[in-house]
């Protein structure tokens, strides 16, 4: 018989932060902030609070220690955990990557590509060895050279997406004496010699130079610097390889400079200056660039401007811009164009062989699912390579025969145990917001599951810079759905889930709509029956934390419990603050509060600043002290005002990883671990057996 999951620990005390009051006054708006003193990292009271919180926290989860070991090993049991990649080819070679039981990080390896199945394995990079002794390991950008001798790739061992860029020789497994540091993006020039790589300010973490270094030579050499602080640069090249591309972009417009890849000592030269509110990106194929641009309508356009003209007067019109349609992406291959276009929220991929212009659609059956380009290094193929999956199908490979129009399964991600996915049902509906607007949401629950309002739901939510919040598969929601429990995802104004309409529509000063769209579609899963208010849990991480802020202070009724994960909850301090990193390039985004409207429009959401003395949900507040993006002190400053405002005794946790940055553990088990007790302590709030 199954066992009710244990209470939590109810007679200890909560840590209380002292409170130093420091007073900001700005367009003769003063706010008081009591929790400042936070922001300084290193000092003593500060890391105690953050240990004190988390002991807090592990003391009042106590409890659920057995029942967190139950999920861990529950969800590592559906993982295969010695595994394979697909391999892909690449000139000569094959490349995968593989895992073994145990080991925390993948190894990177490639087999040469006509020695049959028996040849030798050349690793790479062992992940594993490059992590030994570290807390944390991350990889960054990676390029090989084109004779395949050479890997520049780049490491993070502290979370704080700060990476150390290395070459490692190949043949010889030795890396070359040369390093540097905060790179950001890396390629190789076609001579082998050759590399171009990216670099961020010390300071707000923009990455606003290009270097070109040759090997054995020293010193490096500036190539580009970006003035201009809501922009950042990235160098790459396109799938032709004939050509390397400078990219400048912010969140709202674009500039491309290119090179011919075989001169890499030439100058570069611009495709198209920037213009305001116009985005593009460029790649390559015989005699001209194709842009993918948005200067006739905001869901992009594909374009052909002549090499030996770029001029927009000599631009012929391949792909219109389509008001319903947005074009997200496009590969070029010698023989065919391949477009990725979002429909109605849900995802196409359209191909055109190039010699004929005959053009055909691949259909999906699922009522929703996500779809993702696969590894198409090869230029000289009729072959596309690209990943399926849905809330019921685990991400399969499948390489599609553009000329023959079959498709081949190459691989479906093993899920251990008795999994049989047609045990699960996945919908797809829309709430009406309050302005009229059709809100998507996806969700996935196990057959059998009452929808008499007496089940509980999981909801998810993003909405914001125009990223799409798709459906995936995760093995380890089935720990969820197996308990009885709805999955839901939001696809809420501010992400690109609609095109970049959609994002428009949840940014800047009309930003509400996203905390809107949100509540709309709680309200709509309630009034519908799939759940009701006291088993309602929600979750988002990141910008998808402030969206946890904001719904909470709006309508703290509606929800039994929240997980907010790395939240952006102090917009307004953050954003009054260029300093920190990324704060002028989100002007873009969220506004810039030193110009009043704005100021006083994130006045009305900045979650921080809208808490008030009143009941709140359960809550589960999670930061990581080497967090880049979202500084760890907005979730710590949230929790401790929100520990004396709050009216009832419903828990408040602070979770601290003290040695990650925003994505949390970078270890695939000590991910796991993370989840398992997320997921312990919301099903515990939910009274879900163990």
């Amino acid at each position: 018989m199954p066992t009710q999951t244990p209470a939590l620990s109810p007679t200890l005390t909560a840590p209380v932060a002292p409170q130093h009051p420091t007073p900001m006054t700005k367009h003769g708006d003063t706010r008081i902030d009591e929790y400042a003193w936070l922001r300084h990292k290193e000092a003593p009271e500060v890391i105690a609070y953050l240990e004190a919180e988390n002991a807090y926290a592990s003391a009042l989860t106590a409890p659920l220690k057995t029942f967190e070991d139950t999920l861990y090993h529950e969800m590592l049991g559906r993982i295969q955990e010695t595994d394979l990649s697909v391999p892909y080819r690449l000139r000569s070679w094959l490349y995968y990557s593989r895992t073994e039981a145990g080991k925390q990080y993948p190894i990177l390896c490639r087999k040469a590509a006509l020695a049959g199945e028996d040849a030798p394995e050349h690793v790479l990079l062992d992940v594993n060895a490059l992590a030994e002794g570290k807390a944390f390991m991350s990889l960054g950008a990676m390029s090989l050279s084109d004779n395949d001798h050479l890997c520049a790739f780049s490491t993070d061992d502290t979370g704080f997406r700060q990476f150390t860029l290395s070459i490692k020789d190949l043949r010889t497994a030795a890396l070359l004496p040369m390093q540097r540091q905060r790179v950001t993006s890396v390629v190789w020039a076609a001579d082998n010699q050759t590399l171009f790589y990216s670099t961020e300010d010390e300071v707000t973490k923009r990455s606003n130079q290009v270097w070109k270094h040759v090997l054995g030579q020293e010193p490096d050499t500036l190539v580009y610097t970006e003035k201009d602080e809501r922009f950042g640069v990235h160098v790459g090249r396109t799938r032709s390889r004939a050509y390397l591309l400078l990219a400048s972009g912010s969140h709202t417009s674009s500039e491309v400079r290119y090179l011919p890849a075989d001169r890499p000592h030439g100058r570069w030269r611009l495709v198209c200056k920037r213009r305001a509110n116009i985005e593009y990106d460029v790649d390559h194929h015989g005699a001209h660039f194709y842009l993918r641009i948005n200067d006739t309508g905001r869901n992009f356009r594909l374009v052909a401007a002549p090499l030996t003209n770029l001029a927009s007067a000599h631009w012929q019109e391949v792909v219109p811009h389509r008001p319903d349609v947005m074009l997200e992406d496009v590969d070029l291959f010698q023989d065919y164009r391949v477009l990725y276009e979002r429909d109605n929220g849900l995802e196409h991929v359209v191909m055109t062989a190039l010699a004929t212009g005959e053009t055909h659609r691949m259909a999906f059956d699922e009522p929703v699912y996500s779809l993702g380009s696969g590894a198409n290094p090869e230029w000289e193929t009729q072959t596309l390579r690209y990943v399926y999956q849905s809330m019921t199908t685990p991400d399969t490979v499948y390489d599609y025969d553009m000329a023959t129009r079959q498709q081949v399964l190459l691989k479906r991600r093993p899920v251990l145990g008795p999994f049989d996915p047609a045990q699960y049902v996945t919908e797809r509906r829309s709430a009406r917001a309050e302005d009229g607007t059709e809100v998507p949401v996806s969700l996935v629950y196990r057959v059998g599951t009452a929808l008499d309002g007496s089940a509980p739901l999981w909801l998810e939510g993003y909405g914001a810079y125009g990223y799409p919040n798709d459906v995936y598969f995760s093995s380890s929601r089935l720990s969820l759905l197996d308990r009885g429990l709805i999955y839901a995802v939001a696809h809420i104004r501010g992400g690109g889930d609609l095109g970049k309409p959609w994002h428009d529509a949840g940014r800047m000063l009309h930003k509400m709509h996203t905390f809107t769209d949100f509540i709309a579609v709680a309200e709509h899963l309630i009034a519908t029956h799939y759940t009701a208010s006291d088993r309602l849990v929600i979750a988002g991480g990141s910008a998808g934390g402030l969206l946890m802020g904001a719904v909470t202070n709006m309508r703290p009724d509606l929800w039994h419990a929240v997980l907010a994960d790395v939240p952006f909850v102090d917009v307004l301090s953050t954003m009054l603050d260029a300093s920190l990193p990324l704060t002028v390039g989100e002007y873009e985004e969220w506004g810039n509060p030193n110009l009043k409207q704005y100021y006083d429009y994130m006045r009305r959401y900045s979650p921080y600043d809208n808490l008030t003395r009143q009941a709140y949900p359960t809550m589960r507040v999670k930061t990581s002290l080497n967090d880049s993006q979202v500084m760890y002190w907005e979730p710590a400053k949230y929790t401790a005002r929100l520990r004396v405002l709050k009216t009832d005794g419903n828990p408040l946790l602070l979770v601290t990883n003290m040695g990650a940055g925003h994505g949390g553990a970078s270890g695939r088990y000590d991910h796991l671990r993370e989840l398992a007790a997320d997921f312990a302590f919301m099903l515990s709030q939910l009274g879900r057996d163990a």
